[in-house]
């Protein structure tokens, strides 16, 4: 699995506080491992975004995603509930 990040994505992780830098980065390893761990609760947006897909970090924030070819995964952004969605 080959995770790709968007330029939304990257702007928006810059500007996170550094231990929520590194509550990702180990979410992350999780997500590579297994992307329906259950401690990520991976699920599947709905509406405009039903393509999109979204895994926890923590209670409040999350990373929006789409699954592509080949094993290959795109971060979309990350954020609050209310800034993915």
């Amino acid at each position: 699995m080959r995770i790709f990040t968007s330029k939304h994505f990257d702007r928006r992780y810059k500007k996170l506080p550094k231990y929520l830098k590194i509550e990702s980065e180990k979410k992350e390893k999780i997500f590579v491992a297994n992307p329906f761990d259950p401690r990520l609760a991976t699920h599947k947006l709905h509406g405009k975004d039903k393509d999109h897909w979204s895994y926890s970090i923590d209670r409040k924030y999350r990373i929006k995603f789409l699954f592509l070819d080949n094993d290959d995964i795109l971060y979309l952004t990350i954020g609050t509930h209310n800034e993915v969605y």
